[in-house]
């Protein structure tokens, strides 16, 4: 049996509403209630058969606050896991990076310290190659293009890449599209050239930036607007949700429809717990991690839609480049495919007759 208690952990900035938790059928909004903790989150959860003993109490980390759909995905995984086990397996959330980064916990994964958490496949590829694989640029024609991509064949190859690492994919989670934003308009492919442009701190992101004739710069993700308002950047790149929540619309007031990468994320338990278990409990536990995805995914559309509401609201400009002009960004970023993934072309052409 494991059972793994922590005390209570307050979280740092995050307050996950009654509305949130409603989204994953936690609470009911009439219920006016709010949790600030991870215990508010875990009484949530563990609403039904609070008297039983469990036989394990599982973590489950996440770097992202608690009002994030990633989160609410989580929430509803450890409520349906909780009632179809009848109260036996508890898993306790904390969020806001309590456990540590994404980095930090994949290394707790490997002996069992952890047992679930949420992280970008930008991270995982660092364990797994064949996952640059999912976040080549320009490589997705729609979100609907690369749900089919990771629901068919392909996703579940990849999934079966991590059978000889210590971690155990359950399920697909979305975190957007990126796209770039600026400073000044940008319409065309050829206005990126010459611009310094701030990306995330990846081999592949750098080389994007660099073939269409720009200059990458890396930085923690907290010192972007401070780049963008001082001019040490021209532009940046990333979703609604980011683009907002950072108000870095304040200071890059042009938001570039370019749609160069959709990088989606993998729910992961520890494979020195899932050997733990018995085949009957991983079976509850696969389940109710696909039903998650149907909670973050709708979770995920709602919080793109309010964020580009609110931006939109601030006289933030919207460029949508026209499908030749993405044609010119795909053709440029070919070369890429080859080097990143030259081991993998196959899935790279089964992906693009998918689209």
């Amino acid at each position: 049996m494991k059972i793994t208690r922590k005390g209570l952990l307050k979280a740092s900035a995050a307050v996950l509403t009654g509305l949130c938790l409603a989204a994953c059928g936690l609470i009911s909004p009439d219920q006016g209630r709010s949790a600030e903790t991870e215990q508010d989150v875990h009484e949530a959860i563990c609403e039904e058969y609070r008297d039983v003993v469990p036989d394990y109490v599982l973590t489950y980390a996440e770097n992202q606050p608690y009002d994030y759909p990633t989160v609410e995905g989580a929430c509803y995984f450890a409520r349906r896991v909780h009632e179809k086990s009848r109260g036996r397996i508890q898993i306790r959330i904390y969020a806001n990076a309590e456990l540590g980064p994404e980095e930090d916990v994949i290394d707790q994964m490997s002996f069992g310290g952890c047992d679930f958490m949420r992280a970008s496949i930008a991270t995982l590829a660092a364990y797994n190659d064949m996952c640059n694989v999912l976040m080549l640029p320009y490589l997705y024609t729609s979100s609907d293009h690369m749900w089919s991509v990771l629901q068919g064949d392909v996703g579940q190859e990849i999934i079966e890449s991590f059978d000889d690492t210590e971690m155990v994919p359950l399920t697909w989670y979305d975190a957007g599209v990126r796209n770039f934003y600026s400073r000044m308009p940008i319409e065309k492919a050829e206005d990126l050239s010459g611009l310094r442009i701030r990306v995330q701190d990846s081999d592949l992101m750098q080389d994007l930036v660099r073939v269409l004739g720009a200059t990458p710069a890396t930085s923690v993700f907290n010192d972007v607007y401070g780049m963008l308002e001082t001019a040490a950047v021209h532009a940046a790149e990333n979703n609604w949700n980011s683009y907002e929540s950072m108000e870095h619309y304040k200071v890059a007031p042009y938001y570039i429809i370019d749609e160069h990468t959709r990088i989606p994320e993998l729910v992961l338990m520890s494979r020195v717990t899932a050997e733990k278990m018995s085949e009957e409990d991983m079976e509850i536990i696969r389940e109710c991690a696909r039903e998650s995805t149907g909670c973050q995914r709708e979770a995920w559309e709602q919080q793109e839609k309010l964020s580009r509401a609110t931006v939109l609201k601030q006289n933030v400009q919207v460029i949508t480049f026209p499908e030749e002009e993405k044609e010119k960004l795909r053709r440029m970023a070919e070369p890429l495919y080859e080097k990143y993934c030259g081991d993998y072309m196959d899935l790279v052409d089964r992906i693009r007759k998918q689209g």
